[in-house]
């Protein structure tokens, strides 16, 4: 039988306050490259963490006199009821124990019958996911000095010294190793898992100016230079262009190949890969660990796994017609309950920055017809900037926004008219995040550009709340922000999108606690409005944001990479969701995917950003 690298035998999974996975059995062998999946707070980012020391892995202390095997929980995933047996059995006698786990745990450990625990890795792993990228920036904002420093802006971290610290084992604070650190700082180009992760010309950027995939692939890069004997890599493409996609996959499968025919592969690090969608999946995966509801829902070979979702795609389809016909039902109550909560000078017409704005009236929203969208844009016309007869509600004139002689967007013209849906695409560092936070007011170069939000220049008398009450926002940014506040219930998450805060400090009227809920449970967290936002995973983190996103049907729906993280079900869910918005006409979305099955039927205008090229961009109509 083939070597036996980790062993769980009858083991929870637990934190400090509460045990997450009651048992679990899983055997990872040196001729296997797991992939580990399942939906949005189904235990799979547990399990990860686990495997990576952030939460305890202990054997069950009843466990005597059990037989070492498991059955796992049985799986309800759509309408299809499936249950699967573990395909792998335990190499008995393996001892090994992880790396600083306490005397006594190594001890139950050892003596509990049928229940075991132990890691030929130690504490020599890497775990690079979504969370932990928005750990480090949430740690960069926190000491961020730019108050103190001359010039007000301190960049923080570079990219080059926070991979350097990874090889020289030392923080940066400590005086007698800032030679030696600034020696590898200098050299760093030349390693191989740098150009590997395509992040050369960014090296000296601070990290909290990096884009969501560049931040993905420093982490990536840190990693694979840490010397770490596991890395643990959770949805590693998600937020990446395809250039990044078509690399990772490469040293993916050139690394996990090698696992897999070479006895000798101690000079390469193991890979676990998780996944929240079974999509581009790397060759050289053999096995496939799937978690629901807490539990193991598969345990098998690859192949086995794709004959399963074969029959559950199959059964979804049979359903999805009439699901979706049930959602514009809910999506029309949805917007009743929205216009209710909103305040009583709302329910016209809005001045923003001095021009008139149409707010729909409950019929309008609950109709949602061509013909009243028509009629109310007749009527605003004569005192709108307009095309086609359409509202302009967004304008940019030869837009120009860089720092220092790097310049993200050059001499850009483009406007956003009501009910005209955009997607905004483009590689890494192109500059689509920068676009957006012109737009939502968090980038400063707003104001010395033309921009104008609803006709009114920016910078020439409305506030910020004036602007972001126009608007529905789900970015990484946010994110950020919001795990800073994460004590906030869940309910109030959704309720402070009325109030366009991060956290809640007013008190919300009773029509705004109402129509949260109703979205609560549309998003499938009914009966979970208690629950803390710290206290769920970020997949359904990013779930709830863009609930909170649409909760007061904007004018206009900022969605950047809106379906990071979330699970295909989720993500479908999602997608259709925002279709349905937009079929609606109470919103126009503006949305950045890199994902090409993430496009929408009703994004008929395409503005393509394209780095070091004259001009900068490209407009494209479908």
């Amino acid at each position: 039988m083939q070597d036996c690298l980790i062993t769980l035998q009858n083991c929870r999974i637990e934190d400090s306050r509460r045990t997450i996975i009651k048992n679990i059995s899983w055997f990872m062998q040196s001729a296997q490259v797991w992939l580990v999946t399942g939906a949005n707070g189904s235990g799979k980012d547990a399990f990860l963490s686990a495997l990576a020391g952030t939460l305890r892995i202990v054997p069950n202390e009843n466990a005597c006199g059990i037989a070492a095997q498991a059955s796992c929980a049985p799986l309800h995933c759509g309408t299809l009821m499936q249950s699967n047996t573990l395909l792998e059995r335990a190499q008995s006698g393996s001892t090994l124990l992880q790396n600083g786990m306490p005397q006594s745990e190594q001890n139950l450990a050892k003596n509990a019958c049928g229940a075991q625990y132990s890691s030929a890795f130690g504490n020599s792993v890497e775990l690079v996911s979504l969370e932990r990228a928005a750990l480090l920036i949430q740690e960069e904002r926190e000491n961020d000095e730019s108050d103190y420093i001359k010039g007000g802006v301190d960049i923080g971290r570079t990219g080059r010294v926070f991979i350097a610290e990874a090889i020289a084992k030392q923080s940066v604070n400590q005086q007698k190793k800032r030679a030696e650190l600034y020696e590898i700082a200098r050299r760093i180009e030349s390693f191989p898992e740098i150009k590997l992760c395509g992040i050369e010309n960014i090296l000296d950027r601070g990290l909290k100016y990096m884009s969501t995939g560049e931040i993905r692939r420093t982490l990536l890069a840190r990693a694979l230079v840490s010397g770490k004997k596991l890395l643990i890599l959770s949805d590693p493409f998600a937020g990446l262009d395809s250039e990044s996609r078509s690399i990772l996959q490469t040293f993916f499968n050139t690394i996990a190949t090698r696992q897999l025919t070479s006895a000798a592969s101690e000079q390469f690090p193991r890979i676990i890969l998780g996944m929240e969608r079974y999509h581009e999946i790397p060759d050289a995966v053999s096995h496939v660990l799937e978690f629901c509801e807490s539990a193991v829902s598969f345990c098998g070979a690859r192949n086995e796994y794709e004959m399963l979702l074969a029959k559950r795609a199959s059964c979804r389809n049979t359903t999805r017609d009439a699901d979706k016909a049930a959602r514009v039902r809910r999506i029309s109550d949805l917007h009743h309950a929205a216009q209710l909560a909103r305040p009583a000078d709302n329910a016209s017409l809005k001045h923003v920055g001095g021009n008139a704005r149409l707010v729909r009236s409950n019929d309008d929203h609950a109709l949602g017809t061509n013909a009243a969208r028509q009629n109310a844009s007749s009527k605003d016309s004569a005192e709108t900037t307009t095309t086609s007869n359409k509202t302009a509600l967004v304008e940019m004139h030869n837009v120009t926004v860089g720092w220092g002689e790097r310049r993200v967007l050059v001499n850009l013209n483009w406007s956003l008219h009501e009910g005209e849906h955009w997607l905004i695409r483009g590689p890494n560092g192109s500059g689509k995040t920068t676009f957006l936070e012109l737009i939502t007011g968090d980038n400063m170069q707003a104001y010395c550009n033309d921009v104008r939000m609803f006709g009114k220049r920016r910078g020439t008398g409305e506030t910020i709340w004036d602007i972001k009450a126009q608007l529905g926002i789900v970015s990484y940014r946010l994110h950020v922000e919001y795990r800073m506040v994460a004590s906030t219930s869940l309910l109030n998450v959704l309720v402070s999108g009325f109030k366009d805060s991060i956290g809640l400090y007013e008190r919300p009227t009773d029509a705004e606690i109402t129509a949260a809920r109703k979205w609560l449970a549309f998003g499938g967290f009914a009966e979970r409005e208690r629950e803390l936002f710290s206290s769920i995973s970020y997949g359904e983190q990013r779930a709830l944001l863009i609930l909170r996103a649409v909760v007061k049907c904007p004018p206009i729906l900022v969605l950047d990479e809106p379906c990071h993280a979330l699970d295909e079900n989720y993500r479908q869910k999602i997608l259709d969701l925002l279709e349905t918005i937009a079929e609606s006409g109470a919103t126009t979305l503006l949305h950045v995917t890199h994902e090409t099955d993430e496009m929408l039927a009703c994004e008929k205008h395409i503005l393509e950003l394209r780095p070091n090229e004259t001009p900068m961009y490209k407009i494209i109509t479908r």
